[in-house]
């Protein structure tokens, strides 16, 4: 008769099975949670970096129509019968990597329960805020317009104690308008000037340090002599004396944004979610807004397709519109942003890098679709800010995945 299996290997086979079963049914269930319900995305994945596929099912069903409350006139291109909207929202960012969940408002609510987020900076914040508030409206139609502590706009969401709301302060600093006197730095021929105190916040957003949980900064569209002609020049004062010798414009941008960094940093709290959105491209084409400037595209640039260009090797679209190297007509947002990044150096404030993939966009704008009459004839085609919905939305999306990886990493620190 065959001896039977010694006694000490048979309780180690046992032990040894369990534990095989216990470990490949929690891979089991991992493996099957719902790619929306992921705690974070990958390390190899770059949100800003990838491209825009065609997918018609994303314009299928949006967060929100022309009748969302908080939609300014001039974006709201549902309204305003924009043409081609569905086919401008049936394009879908791919970042490389990995994929880009488009943000669950209910969810993202519940998040920020008893939080709140504030945008500061000049219109294509507001921009932002408005596609924010529209979105979130979907799990709380109880949403109420909130304009407190300097706020321009806003909503409070009551079923989860949330606010989102805007603060208008498109140089950062605090300017005001003098008219011509004897002033430092005013040229022949100038009406007066705007005295920029570059070491001192603009009221709407010097005294809310502490109440927003979450922040995104932004400036770059004033900053150029269209808004400020020879006529009524931007001057440069520090500590209540104008800046010698006169600063540039240029100059006078860098001279702010370390200012209101330093201020940033000192005053406003450690566990305070800090972003700055770098430049939301302009498409004007043939001119600037009141050169007759124009962006009918039908669809994205490309990003390696040659643009009106003789040799094909020259460039793609998108360096003959924004790359400084080539002269490119928008070079603007991309010189703005190296100054920006060289600000921010060594901060705890985030990049939000929304340029690259808004670049692609010049088919996205409202162009002439503005809600008035006669505003094309007066203000020229809009090539500056979105459509809504739209590129803003996709915005929306990032950004939120972003502050829900901040706050999960915080939780588990």
């Amino acid at each position: 008769m065959s001896p039977k299996l010694t006694s000490p290997l048979f309780p180690l086979l046992i032990l040894i099975t369990f534990t095989s079963l216990y470990f490949f049914s929690s891979f089991l269930s991992l493996s099957q949670t719902p790619h929306s319900q992921s705690l974070a995305i990958s390390n190899n994945c770059d949100l800003f970096k990838g491209h825009w596929v065609f997918d018609p099912n994303h314009s299928t069903n949006p967060f929100y129509d022309g009748t969302c409350p908080f939609h300014r006139n001039a974006w709201n291109c549902i309204r305003n019968h924009r043409q081609n909207l569905t086919l401008i929202n049936s394009w879908k960012w791919v970042p490389h990597g990995c994929n880009l969940n488009r943000i669950d408002p209910v969810r993202f609510l519940g998040l920020m329960r008893n939080r709140n987020i504030g945008f500061v900076g000049d219109s294509l914040n507001e921009n932002f805020l408005v596609s924010f508030l529209c979105i979130l409206r979907v799990a709380d139609e109880g949403a109420k317009k909130w304009k407190k502590k300097g706020a321009w706009k806003g909503a409070y969401f009551p079923k989860f104690n949330v606010t989102v709301a805007y603060h208008r302060a498109v140089l950062l600093s605090n300017y005001k308008w003098q008219p011509k006197q004897s002033e430092a730095g005013i040229e022949d021929g100038s009406e007066g000037i705007y005295r920029v105190d570059v070491d001192v916040p603009a009221d709407d957003w010097a005294k809310i340090a502490g109440f927003y949980d979450v922040l995104v900064f932004n400036t770059g569209h004033w900053w150029n002599h269209d808004k400020f002609p020879k006529a009524k020049p931007l001057v440069f004062y520090k500590a209540g004396e104008p800046i010698v010798p006169p600063l540039r414009i240029l100059d006078g941008l860098k001279a702010v944004l370390d200012n209101m960094v330093a201020s940033i940093q000192k005053d406003f709290p450690r566990n305070t979610l800090k972003f700055w959105r770098l430049q939301s491209p302009r498409h004007f084409y043939g001119g600037d807004w009141n050169q007759n400037g124009s962006c009918l595209f039908n669809k994205p640039l490309e990003e390696n397709e040659c643009f009106l260009c003789i040799d094909r090797l020259i460039a793609g679209q998108l360096d003959l519109w924004f790359e400084p190297r080539s002269n490119g007509v928008n070079k603007e947002a991309r010189q703005m942003n190296r100054v920006i990044e060289e600000a921010l150096q060594g901060t705890d404030i985030q990049l939000l890098d929304l340029t690259r993939l808004s670049e692609f966009r010049a088919d996205a704008h409202p162009a002439i679709w503005l809600g008035k009459q006669d505003a094309v004839a007066i203000w020229g085609q809009d090539c500056m800010h979105w459509c809504l919905p739209g590129v803003p939305d996709t915005w929306v999306d990032i950004l939120s995945q972003l502050i829900h990886d901040s706050f999960h990493r915080t939780d588990v620190l």
